[in-house]
């Protein structure tokens, strides 16, 4: 993975939790009662997506991009990886699901694996 791979993926999440708010705020019982809710597993597909990738691939950056002082990095993209395969983990566990609340998606927004890992990406994008 290089910068430009992690800022793609950045990017995707980020697009991803801003429809995820949106679709949390409609009170919708399934994604069958809501216009946008055929987005929603369009949406989930590409979190799912960006997530494998920051999970899998991540480490690499370290190598790709010649980071210094190595160890502080290494520590932040072990870290960074770690939470996305428990966020990917949430995901499709949602996505496994026949019908899709808002209520689904506001507590998938609000798990705290989810969170961490828009902090660690935030962080990292800022010193990479």
């Amino acid at each position: 993975m290089n910068r430009a791979d992690l800022k793609a993926h950045i990017e995707s999440l980020e697009k991803t939790y801003e429809f995820f708010l949106s679709y949390a705020a409609l009170g919708a019982a399934g994604e069958e009662a809501s216009k946008v809710g055929g987005q929603l597993r369009d949406f989930l597909g590409q979190a799912d997506t960006a997530l494998r990738a920051l999970a899998d691939d991540l480490p690499g950056l370290l190598e790709a991009e010649g980071l210094e002082p190595a160890g502080a990095y290494r520590d932040v993209i072990d870290v960074t990886s770690a939470d996305a395969a428990k966020a990917g983990a949430a995901v499709r566990l949602v996505m496994a699901q026949e019908t899709i609340s808002s209520q689904l998606i506001d507590n998938l927004n609000a798990s705290t694996h989810v969170r961490a890992l828009l902090t660690d990406l935030f962080l990292l994008d800022d010193v990479v």
